[in-house]
């Protein structure tokens, strides 16, 4: 399967202490990873070196040409959830996402609209995003990651402050997703989320990659 992304002994410190150590990581072309394992282990950072918004101390990122534009280190086909994008409150969820789509002039209001009908929120509803609910923000995040129809999705714990129907429909979403080729790689802690969806499944543990729960990377002690 042709790779979307590669990380080869991938490294990374801050302020002195390792987050990330020696991490190999292919990413293929339409499945779906789930990238596991406790709070504050680097699945964060590995998504920012993945994507290129931070860079490793040490080893090699490389991203398939094909979702590069040549304009920027950011991929363009890459859409991406972490640490919660930061939106303007005093600015309706269009509002945003039309100042959003305006930076790459990709897509228009139809777009930004139908994304938000697809993740359960209306367009037309003059709500300010600083009114909106954890969910319902959590709900602009994913449409802003996929509104310009981004082939490769880095989701960072897209399920946070979702109720049960919503998660549901947001699984519905991603499968979608998946069958139209897409490429997702996400974090949950749910364990539920990663069944549901995930095609394979790694786990960070103690600054290291592993292949699958339970696995150790070769080269590395078992903990």
């Amino acid at each position: 399967m042709t790779a979307v992304v590669e990380l080869s002994g991938v490294s990374k410190r801050f302020r002195g202490l390792r987050v990330l150590e020696d991490v190999d990581l292919t990413v293929s072309r339409g499945e779906c990873l789930a990238i596991t394992g406790p709070n504050g282990s680097g699945k964060s950072v590995l998504f920012k070196i993945m994507c290129r918004f931070v860079a490793p101390d040490s080893g090699r990122v490389v991203i398939d040409p094909a979702y590069l534009d040549g304009k920027g280190v950011f991929p363009s086909g890459f859409g991406v959830i972490i640490d919660r994008p930061r939106f303007i409150s005093n600015e309706t969820g269009r509002d945003n996402l039309l100042e959003l789509a305006r930076i790459r002039r990709v897509v228009g209001p139809a777009e930004v609209d139908a994304a938000m009908e697809r993740v359960g929120l209306d367009p037309d509803q003059g709500q300010h995003v600083g009114q909106y609910s954890l969910g319902m923000k959590q709900k602009l995040a994913l449409a802003q990651a996929f509104m310009e129809g981004q082939p490769v999705l880095l989701l960072d714990e897209p399920f946070n402050a979702l109720d049960e129907a919503s998660c549901a429909a947001v699984h519905q979403l991603l499968r979608e997703f998946l069958e139209e080729g897409r490429t997702i790689v996400f974090t949950s802690h749910n364990p539920d989320d990663v069944a549901a969806l995930a095609t394979r499944q790694c786990v960070i543990q103690d600054r290291h990659l592993f292949p699958a729960p339970g696995a150790k990377p070769t080269g590395v002690e078992a903990v």
